[in-house]
């Protein structure tokens, strides 16, 4: 068992420290302050870089690499913001490995390398008004209309709803009860019928745009099916990546709590001395720092032994561990930075209550915490709750 990272994957981590770091603050100030996603020109820099591409195929202009330094990359974007690392987390862990993992050689022959080169964003749809945590209840339907879908219905919270340019929509391919009818189809932003609502405020997550849109009689082709009826059990299994991506922005939302409260403990004093040098300071700091380290190890473990699944794909423990661990402490880390930084934490000129606003988010999307700890009791049990009886 080796903790340490390779040669190669610390310099791809030290490559996209660097350019987050050089080139991504004052962005991320400004898309926190007006509310806007990554521009464009940004997310073609981040494709020449190659960030949209670690863990995707060579074959579509991908590096090929693994899961892990998937997440080393995502990390780094992370610390600076979870809206700049949003188009990371999105085409590393989120809707583009559906289908990279589930689509037809087609699909994947254009949709991948529009998003590898920062030229499209997918976004994924799954809740609805009565479809969140009980997804199984969603009811819009894709019906076969010659060699056409036409597809109908109502999305909830998407994030990157209205900006993004594809949708990997969750439906209801037939009527049969539950999970078994569900699939999911690639919906263009620009079809006839797709109809976007307005920009959710929210508490965080600002310059992540978030909208419901409307499915009116949208016709696609149907090569544009994932995956079909009866495949939604093979699309949860792909979400094991998501939830290592999800606890990677908790991560690295409270790394960089941490490193903005040593920094400040260091530089402010009181009574004549650093405040570092108070023991009650210390504990604070070195309780965060543990939270931290937990957290990473936590990840890294899911998506390391991830290469030893049959699928590819970190298991629904492990990464519902990590998912729920990061999900708590991040609230935890930015919480003790705020009160170590007193009033500068509180100020919005300083970092620390943007990140804790934002930390409240990743333990309520994809999949709530107390809904992960439900994952973590099934598997140490060997079978699923049944939480309609």
């Amino acid at each position: 068992m080796n903790f340490q990272l390779t040669d190669e994957q610390r310099e791809l981590q030290e490559t996209a420290r660097k350019f987050a770091q050089k080139e991504l603050p004052a962005l991320a100030r400004d898309m926190e302050a007006k509310d806007y996603p990554v521009p464009h020109d940004m997310l073609r820099i981040y494709g020449e870089m190659g960030f949209l591409g670690v863990n995707l195929p060579v074959e579509y202009g991908g590096l090929g690499l693994g899961h892990l330094e998937a997440l080393l990359v995502l990390e780094e974007f992370a610390k600076i913001s979870n809206a700049v690392a949003f188009p990371v987390f999105e085409a590393l862990v989120g809707p583009v490995r559906t289908i990279d993992k589930f689509g037809s050689p087609e699909m994947k022959a254009k949709v991948l390398p529009e998003v590898i080169r920062g030229d499209k964003v997918v976004a994924v749809s799954m809740s609805e008004p009565d479809a969140g945590t009980a997804l199984t209840d969603l009811k819009t339907r894709a019906v076969l209309d010659g060699n056409h879908y036409v597809v109908n219905g109502y999305k909830r919270w998407t994030s990157g709803g209205g900006h993004s340019d594809y949708y990997v929509t969750y439906c209801r391919f037939t009527d049969e009860p539950g999970a078994k009818g569900i699939g999911a189809i690639l919906l263009e932003k620009d079809l006839p019928g797709m109809q976007f609502g307005k920009r959710e405020e929210l508490m965080g997550f600002r310059g992540i745009a978030t909208a419901d849109y409307a499915i009116e009689d949208v016709r696609v082709p149907a090569e544009n099916v994932i995956i079909g009826a009866g495949g939604f059990a093979k699309l949860m299994s792909a979400f094991g990546l998501e939830r290592c991506g999800n606890a990677t922005q908790s991560l690295g939302v409270a790394a960089a709590a941490l490193e903005a409260a040593t920094q400040y403990v260091q530089e402010r004093e009181a009574f004549g001395k650093p405040i570092v040098e108070f023991q009650a300071v210390q504990l604070k700091i070195a309780e965060m720092a543990m939270k931290v380290e937990a957290a990473r190890l936590l990840i890294h473990r899911a998506a390391a032994n991830a290469a030893h699944q049959p699928d590819g794909l970190p298991t629904v423990f492990e990464s519902s561990v990590a998912k729920c661990y990061a999900n708590e402490i991040v609230r935890e880390v930015t919480a003790m930075g705020m009160q170590v930084m007193g009033g500068y934490g509180y100020h919005k000129d300083y970092g620390m209550e943007q990140r804790l606003r934002d930390a409240y988010a990743w333990g309520i999307a994809g999949g709530s915490i107390d809904v992960q700890k439900t994952n973590i009791a099934a598997a140490l049990v060997g079978r699923r709750f049944d939480q309609r009886r």
